[in-house]
């Protein structure tokens, strides 16, 4: 009785597990596609080719689409990494577990950070961090076998073979991306859209034949539909089967057998009835370079047509169609990162409980074998993934990393240069040059011709809200991920198409000369900046799954539920945490870079982010102040980042002067020392207001005495004060009511007067009976500041009234 007893209760904690991993599966679909959905939307989105409507039903339809198609359940999950006869059905499931509960919470991490990252390595490296864990475990309860016999439980040869891929296709992918996209450019040059029909055409044909194939090779081989049988050759014409088979192969029989040896079941011959039966798969792997020739010359001919008489736009057909089909494979394939764990546990407890053994006696040889997913597993994970594709912020941001490290102008900088990316450009442009000097000069003179954007048209939409990059760009970084994916594939070669797809993006970038002095040095530092991810990525895959595998060791029912409850609590808190961010960010009023191209445009525009800065200044120096009274440590740190964001937009708006004045018309150009003195007393203020939050905070932190209560009234006082000057401008600039600023200026003096008071009073208690020389200090330098954050107030408000 007991030993039944004991069997139940471990079936009921196994089936628990099983219904924790299917939840999993669930959240693990939600973050893997919130990060990999970089993959298929960047280039679309980037180059605005289509709206982004549009571009969301496409990705939607191929995700759709490659989720029926899935294999479901590729050999890693169940055999890539690890030997799974070597384990018992306990012991896989405390791999799972621990594989899953790492991957959740790796990748949401990532995803708060806006990187992108590799849902393929992750969960090749957490399998494999489990399973060596498992393995070490078990080798040290068993005194009959050694650290040796370790290669006998993981497989080493195809752990190395992913890695080394993983390495490779980030050199690779950087390096023809670049060199395809600088060919495409001295083809097509910026002004491409004035190029010869035909120019078009052949182009079109080039990445439509590479991206359909792509879909065929990448996006559903492997599937149950790959495998049926397309086409059934019959020997009904009365010839051998020799003079048939060399008839229409150009072969022998032998070397037709060979061929079918070599692929498997991707022929199927049978010599007594005299057939040939070809799957999808085995057509096209054995008739490459006639499938492409046909496809080229078809879908050139049907480019041209498009292009002549329907007035179509090739390129958007070509990022319409690649961004399909990289979301098609992305699902196809892909998909096992995510539900690949959950349906091999599901197949390893299916198996176990009516094998009506122990867990630590069953054996797991039967996950060597071939599993298939059921259908409506796939169907329901394709919707999952379709709708967070929709819904998912994140996301968003993932692929804005990636658009803004490829963007062709200028923009907001998200990374800062280190002396990695300083030492690469300054190698670079040395190169750069050597090659231009050994460069004939009449090929210097043509580059440069087709890399010049002077002739491009120029486009009355907002410079933020104009494409990354245009349409060639987009359509070879298309092309070029399709082709490399669809050879690696076809070569049975492991890699991420998460770094395939970035390194492409990033090397047509360099190609088109978008890293130029100006940006170099912020997009390297970007782009090592992911590439250093990638490898925390492995890292931390592997030593937390590792971790993570021996806590569940000790005690399987109650260490599994405590770490499914941390990992929840972190996943909410960082749902919750990110949520709050963002609202934070829609809620605040950010300063606009100017676009108008007159005085009255720019004093318009002016007036709002002047409103907006008084506001965000109003707030900033309260809520100082108010912390400070308080000793709020915590405040003062969030008073701290406030004023660093608008520093940053400051720099921004002194970024865009260049842009500004090359945009003013003629008759306008005094807007320029308006707008430029603007800046400068926004600085001024800035500068004010940063150094009166950074000395509150010094001064807390380093735990000095509270200032006097004396001290804090004259302080609240003058706050008050200020708000009340604040929100009265606030005011005047919302309600465009300029003409009350002479009231505002003649109060200069008056706040001059009270600041000065306030100083001649603690000089007198100083004299007397202050005891604190930081709480002097400290106090000195609050009023001294805010005298200076007055003058900047009332120079810009005048500045303002002169120009009315």
């Amino acid at each position: 009785m007991l030993n039944i007893y004991v069997i139940n209760a471990m079936n009921d904690i196994y089936l628990l597990m099983i219904v924790a991993l299917a939840f999993l599966a669930i959240a693990d679909l939600i973050v893997g596609v919130s990060n990999d959905a970089v993959n298929f939307l960047n280039s679309a989105i980037g180059s605005k080719a289509v709206s982004f409507r549009t571009v969301m039903i496409v990705a939607s339809l191929g995700i759709a689409l490659g989720a029926i198609f899935s294999s479901g359940l590729m050999e890693v999950a169940r055999k890539g990494i690890f030997n799974p006869g070597e384990f018992y059905f306990n012991e896989i499931m405390i791999i799972f577990m621990a594989v899953m509960i790492t991957d959740i919470l790796l990748l949401d991490f990532f995803n708060s950070l806006g990187m992108p990252t590799s849902t393929t390595v992750s969960i090749v490296f957490e399998l494999l961090g489990a399973a060596v864990c498992v393995s070490l475990l078990k080798i040290s309860a068993d005194s009959a076998i050694s650290f040796e016999d370790l290669g006998s439980y993981i497989n080493t040869k195809k752990a190395s073979e992913i890695i080394a891929g993983i390495l490779l296709s980030v050199v690779v992918a950087f390096s023809i991306g670049a060199v395809v996209q600088y060919f495409s450019r001295l083809l097509l040059s910026f002004n491409f859209e004035k190029k010869a029909k035909w120019l078009g055409a052949l182009f079109g044909g080039l990445a439509l034949t590479s991206i359909l194939y792509f879909i065929f090779i990448k996006g559903i081989k492997g599937t149950n539909y790959a495998d049926a049988i397309v086409s059934v050759l019959q020997n009904d014409s009365g010839l051998s089967f020799l003079e048939w088979a060399n008839a229409h192969f150009q072969t022998s029989f032998e070397s037709v057998k060979a061929l079918i040896a070599a692929k498997g079941e991707s022929h199927i011959i049978d010599p007594e009835k005299g057939t040939l039966s070809l799957t999808l798969r085995g057509m096209l792997e054995t008739n490459v370079l006639t499938i492409v020739g046909i496809g080229f010359i078809v879908l050139s001919a049907l480019s041209y047509v498009f292009m002549t008489a329907f007035k179509a736009n090739i390129y958007r057909i070509i990022i319409i169609v690649g961004t399909f089909a990289l979301a098609l494979a992305f699902a196809g394939n892909d998909l096992v990162n995510f539900i690949g764990v959950p349906i091999a546990a599901l197949k390893a407890y299916q198996a176990w409980e009516g094998s009506g053994q122990l867990a630590t006696e069953f054996s797991m040889e039967v996950l060597s074998g071939k599993a298939e997913t059921p259908t409506y597993l796939l169907l329901a994970s394709g919707m999952i993934m379709v709708l967070t594709l929709w819904f998912s912020a994140k996301a968003r941001d993932v692929v804005k990393t990636s658009i803004d490290l490829s963007r062709q102008g200028d923009g907001q900088e998200r990374f800062k240069p280190n002396f990695l990316s300083r030492g690469i450009v300054r190698g670079t442009v040395a190169v750069s040059e050597f090659i231009n000097s050994i460069s004939p000069a009449r090929f210097q003179k043509f580059t440069e011709k087709q890399f010049d954007q002077a002739g491009v048209p120029k486009t009355a939409v907002k410079r933020e809200d104009q494409p990354a990059f245009d349409l060639v760009r987009a359509a070879v970084n298309l092309m070029v991920a399709g082709v490399l994916i669809s050879i690696a594939t076809s070569m049975k070669l492991p890699l991420s198409t998460t770094y395939v797809t970035f390194m492409v993006a990033m090397g047509t970038s360099l190609a088109d000369r978008a890293w130029g002095t100006e940006s170099a040095v912020y997009r390297v530092a970007g782009v090592l900046n992911v590439i250093g991810g990638w490898f925390f990525t492995a890292l931390s895959a592997f030593v937390a799954a590792a971790g993570i595998a021996f806590l569940i060791n000790f005690d399987q029912p109650i260490m599994t539920a405590v770490l499914l409850l941390v990992a929840t609590f972190l996943i909410v808190r960082n749902a919750i945490r990110y949520r709050q961010k963002a609202r934070a960010e829609r809620a605040e009023d950010k300063l606009k870079k100017s676009e108008s191209s007159s005085i009255q445009g720019v004093i318009e525009e002016s007036a709002d982010n002047i409103k907006s800065f008084v506001n965000r200044s109003n707030k900033i120096y309260s809520s100082t102040i108010d912390s400070l009274a308080k000793y709020d440590l915590s405040n003062l740190k969030k008073n701290r980042k406030g004023i660093a964001k608008l520093e940053k937009e400051i720099e921004g708006l002194r970024d865009n002067i260049f842009y500004f004045i090359k945009n003013l018309d003629e008759s306008s150009i005094g807007a320029s020392n308006f707008y430029i003195s603007i800046l400068d007393y926004l600085e001024d203020m800035t500068q004010s207001l940063e150094y009166i939050s950074k000395v509150s905070h010094k001064h807390v932190n380093n735990n000095h005495k509270k200032l006097r209560f004396n001290q804090i009234k004259d302080l609240k006082e003058i706050e008050e004060r200020l708000e009340k000057l604040f929100k009265h401008i606030n005011d005047i600039f919302d309600k465009r009511t300029f003409s009350e600023l002479n009231g505002i200026i003649n109060e200069k003096q008056e706040l001059f007067g009270i600041v000065t008071d306030k100083i001649n009073k603690q000089i007198s208690r100083t004299r007397t009976e202050e005891s604190s020389p930081k709480n002097t200090t400290l106090y000195f330098s609050l009023l001294t500041e805010t005298k200076d954050l007055i003058e900047s107030t009332m120079d810009l408000l005048t500045t303002y009234r002169d120009h009315q």
